[in-house]
């Protein structure tokens, strides 16, 4: 194991510390600070002993309320083999030095939703609300959304033994059970990102996991994987298209403030000479003036 010295000069040290020390409302209520700070301390390394053991897994926002489930339950080895084995498996997808894999599997959800309630589906698409709102759920396993331990501890047992997709099955099935809230919410982004961003405390979980295995025995990810892929090659060129866009619009300010800068420049060596002179001729003027008046009239 490395030691805590090689452990602070990881990269991704600063940035694990702060979220740790942001994860106040997962420790238990009401525990003891020195408590608390060794508990901190243990996250801190056990997150760190996993991205120092494997280079080439990138530390997420969000992967730090993975660990601290398993951290506060069976405690920081067993805990680290955990992780280790999650991070390699289940979560390797959002280990990725960018976003692109972890954007083609959110992609999954919608045609889940499709499959279960076609209007719902059209209505979500209609808003243009995307898959953003339930990104904390995938990358967390819903640890940061839920307020309740007991929700949270029963999800990870579920999702630890079925397939890595699982969590974005559940998401879909818990954006059906809410399709009342949706109808009535105004079809727009803000509005519905907002509403779905935020899980209720009381939903039925066990029927929601019973429902969750029932849709993916009955369309498990092959059945969906090419609408997946077209919905994520259309985003692709969606975001080619908007980046050309901002390309262009660079260019024509770049070429605007270019031609404005070159109307006001002399275009030949006679007009640079009369620029100067008129320069001079200026700064000789207001010297001239500040003598004659040395001091300012009253």
């Amino acid at each position: 194991m490395p030691d805590e010295e090689t452990l602070r000069q990881h990269p991704e040290f600063t940035q694990v510390v702060l979220d740790v020390n942001r994860s106040l409302k997962r420790f238990p209520p009401g525990i003891p600070y020195e408590q608390r700070v060794a508990l901190q301390d243990q996250l801190t390394n056990l997150i760190l002993r996993v991205i120092t053991k494997y280079p080439h897994l990138r530390y997420y926002q969000g992967y730090h309320d993975v660990a601290v489930t398993f951290l506060l339950v069976v405690g920081e080895e067993l805990s680290f083999r955990i992780m280790e084995r999650l991070s390699t498996d289940h979560l390797r997808d959002c280990m990725e030095p960018t976003m692109e894999k972890t954007s083609h599997l959110l992609n999954y959800i919608y045609p889940l939703i499709h499959r279960l309630h076609p209007r719902l589906c059209q209505y979500l698409e209609q808003s243009g609300v995307g898959t953003m709102f339930c990104l904390p759920w995938f990358l967390t396993w819903f640890g940061h959304s839920l307020n309740h331990y007991k929700d949270v501890v029963r999800l990870y047992d579920f999702f630890l033994a079925t397939h890595p997709l699982t969590p974005l099955y559940l998401s879909a099935v818990i954006v059906v059970h809410r399709q009342e809230e949706i109808f009535t919410t105004d079809c727009d982004m803000a509005s519905i990102h907002c509403l779905l961003s935020q899980i209720p405390d009381d939903l039925p979980f066990q029927t929601l996991i019973e429902e969750t295995l029932d849709l993916f025995e009955k369309f498990p990810p092959i059945s969906v994987e090419n609408e997946v892929i077209e919905r994520t090659n259309k985003e692709r060129e969606q975001r080619k298209a908007e980046e050309a866009v901002r390309l262009a619009k660079r260019r024509h300010r770049e070429v605007g403030l270019k031609w404005q800068i070159q109307r006001y420049l002399p275009t030949s060596r006679t007009q640079l000479i009369l620029i100067a002179m008129s320069v001079a001729l200026g700064l000789y003027t207001y010297l001239r003036g500040d003598s004659d008046h040395p001091f300012p009239a009253r």
